[in-house]
């Protein structure tokens, strides 16, 4: 799957607050490396290397753009390309954080008791993902994508048993009680999940059209040649302006709920 930087970044403010949200409920951290999975364009990164200097610490991603766009902001951080499922901390690590990525990936009932296990005793697993996939944005996005002539090209995406990574697969992210039963019996320093839901301001045009562009719709759009692309957005764009109407002042309010967990080995 492809990612656009700039794309991304167009609602960066929105996308990144969760993430700092994240990082102040971690309080101290035993001797060891410290982790960013999923760590994008690096911005987290900066601020785990700016609160613990002295600490090793790795920014994982998947994406090349995204990792180059990391480097040049600070390169005195490791960043690294590879596949978080088939990524193991060596050594293991005292924090493992993971902002808006672990979604993309399937399994959950092994993947987080396994980093979990990559953890040095009194270590920390702090994630968050996105919980909005009942949001009349992914509903609509499903629809648009099931009946119309690009439908037999994008079926393949919502297979549940998929794993290229993907947020078109049903119920992408758990509840709080899945992680919790999970967790809970592997966390010997404790458990902590919280939900939150975001009103988000949009600014612009098809706002919310242009938010989806940053993140769920990339493999709707590189599964679709040019002319049945542009004919699947302006199907989507049309059902989402009557969902979202824009308001006197010309802002657009997504509602949009995440999930937190910081889990201690």
């Amino acid at each position: 799957m492809t990612w656009n930087v700039q794309q991304y970044l167009k609602f960066g403010g929105e996308r990144q607050r969760p993430g700092f949200d994240l990082l102040a409920q971690i309080n101290d951290l035993p001797p060891g490396p410290l982790v960013d999975l999923g760590c994008g364009t690096g911005i987290h990164a900066r601020a785990i290397a700016a609160r613990w200097p002295d600490r090793d610490l790795i920014g994982l991603d998947s994406s090349a753009s995204m990792l180059a766009e990391a480097r040049q902001s600070e390169p005195s951080i490791r960043w690294v390309e590879a596949d978080i499922r088939q990524w193991r901390a060596a050594p293991k690590a005292a924090l493992i954080y993971s902002n808006a990525t672990l979604q993309w990936l399937t399994h959950h009932e092994t993947l987080f008791p396994r980093l979990l296990a990559d953890l040095v005793p009194g270590g920390v697993l702090a994630v968050q993902m996105p919980r909005n996939f009942d949001d009349p944005s992914q509903t609509l996005l499903r629809d648009t994508a099931l009946d119309g002539p690009w439908a037999a090209n994008l079926a393949p995406l919502f297979d549940p048993q998929i794993e290229t990574p993907s947020l078109l697969r049903p119920d992408p992210v758990g509840t709080a009680r899945f992680y919790y039963d999970l967790l809970a019996p592997l966390a010997s320093g404790g458990i902590d999940l919280w939900l939150t839901e975001y009103v988000h301001q949009l600014a612009g045009d098809d706002a919310v059209l242009e938010w989806m562009h940053g993140t769920t719709l990339r493999p709707i759009l590189d599964a679709l040649d040019a002319s049945a692309r542009d004919g699947f957005l302006a199907s989507y764009a049309e059902k989402l302006r009557r969902a979202f109407p824009r308001g006197p002042d010309g802002k657009t309010l997504l509602n949009f709920r995440r999930l937190f967990i910081v889990a201690r080995a």
